[in-house]
């Protein structure tokens, strides 16, 4: 550890000098790769049989926890340091992870090291390391938090502050933080931890001295949840997307969605995929295909300016702005919405979450290319004819009967809970405060 030397003189009233020498550590302006951190901690999603929410229970303490931010915002700046600050001296066995960009803007802020994926191609994803994501911003900032696990089948749990122009998605206020943080942390952990039998210890991956399962519970002052006060999750639904040629060949995503080395892989989505005509005059000519082959029907041939494929999630959004209906987060389904059709005939859609859309570009379309767009990430290489997008609902659960089902999909996203809360369909408030639904023209709500 370098040393740094200083020395004060201090000057007596006969003139003699007298030198102390004294050392100070450097603080530990670092920032270190995702690889050497513990590997993820996966919570269990247990049903409850008051309400529809899930309950998040921990095997054992989060400790790898990511935190995206709003861009540009003094005001957001300030608040993540304050809660990141928070977070390391609380509950220190944690280890704060960032996207790589605002690591290199925070480290130094600092005095331990801090944690992102590499920039030279060779990286460790964030769905094998990351225990929690905690976002500070609005709708946009979660959107983009989900799309960083786009190639990951399983995502981590979601802890949202509404700090955006909109907060339609996030859940709580940044005032609330050590509150919701907490509440998070020590879900499912035992209300007597000196009554559970000491688990093994694990290796931290070079963050510090190794600490058993409990030991981050153990050490928390005050009161315990316990394991009948988890906190809620609202387990959102995504879109499975697959880019096909002319020919039926699966094509590659791009970046930010690529899959490690360049695999013909499906992505996710937790809002919509949209086909465009993008800064073309010509409307697009898409075909519209439901179902598998061999016993797939075509829909229609429709011609519009582009189509919509949203989760109940992206109902509130574009799909909402171009005539759409609202749906329930909860209701497992997809929307298929065309923007501004020639036909007015032609009405949004809404369809079971396993069913297979195809979208395919035919040759009666006048554009060189149709936009695609993955929660409003434009691909670069646009569609020609002939090639197609297909879509389908993310499967989140195994089969069986409520409580006996196993959730391993889906963006979990967490909720405020105790009290009456647990019981309040918080959609509902955010319809009501947010959306202004069916609110009076003219008129003082």
């Amino acid at each position: 550890m370098t040393r740094v030397w200083r020395c004060l003189q201090a000057t007596g009233a006969a003139s003699r000098t007298r030198t102390r020498c004294f050392t100070t550590s450097a603080p530990r302006q670092e920032i270190r790769s995702i690889a050497e951190l513990p590997p993820r901690v996966n919570p269990g999603f247990t049903e409850t049989k008051r309400h529809d929410l899930l309950a998040l229970g921990w095997p054992s303490p989060p400790r790898n926890i990511l935190f995206v931010r709003k861009d540009g915002d003094r005001v957001v700046q300030e608040a993540l340091l304050e809660y990141t600050k928070h977070v390391k001296s609380t509950y220190p066995d944690t280890n704060l992870v960032f996207e790589p960009y605002v690591a290199k803007q925070l480290h130094e802020y600092f005095d331990h090291p801090v944690y992102t994926i590499n920039e030279n191609g060779s990286n460790t994803p964030y769905h094998e390391k990351v225990d929690l994501t905690s976002t500070l911003g609005g709708d946009g900032t979660i959107l983009h938090a989900a799309s960083l696990f786009a190639t990951a089948k399983s995502v981590p749990p979601v802890l949202s502050f509404s700090m955006g122009t909109l907060g339609f998605l996030g859940e709580w206020k940044f005032p609330e933080y050590k509150r919701a943080f907490r509440e998070v942390y020590v879900s499912g952990a035992p209300c007597h931890l000196d009554d559970q039998p000491p688990p093994a210890a694990y290796s931290d991956g070079g963050a510090g001295p190794q600490t058993s399962s409990t030991g981050g519970w153990s050490d928390i002052k005050g009161k315990k949840m316990g394991r009948s006060r988890n906190s809620r999750i609202l387990m959102r639904n995504r879109l499975r997307i697959g880019i096909f040629s002319s020919t039926g060949e699966r094509l590659p995503h791009e970046p930010p969605f690529a899959h490690a080395d360049n695999q013909c892989e499906d992505i996710f989505a937790l809002n919509e995929v949209l086909l465009h005509r993008g800064a073309l005059p010509h409307l697009a000519h898409i075909t519209i295909l439901i179902g598998s082959p061999p016993h797939q029907k075509t829909l229609t041939t429709a011609i519009a300016d582009g189509f919509l494929v949203s989760t109940p999630t992206g109902s509130t959004a574009y799909s909402l702005s171009s005539g759409g209906s609202i749906v329930h987060p909860l209701v497992s389904s997809l929307l298929l919405t065309p923007i501004c059709p020639r036909s007015l005939s032609f009405r949004p859609l809404v369809l079971p979450a396993n069913t297979l859309i195809t979208l395919r570009i035919e040759e009666q379309n006048r554009g060189k290319e149709i936009e695609v767009s993955v929660d409003g990430v434009r691909r670069k290489e646009g569609l020609r004819t002939g090639m197609e997008v297909r879509v389908a609902g993310e499967e989140v659960r195994t089969a069986g009967a409520p409580g006996a089902r196993d959730w391993f999909g889906g963006v979990p996203s967490i909720v405020r809970s105790g009290g009456a809360a647990d019981g309040e369909d918080h959609w509902v408030g955010g319809l009501n405060s947010l959306l202004k639904f069916n609110y009076p023209f003219g008129e003082d709500g």
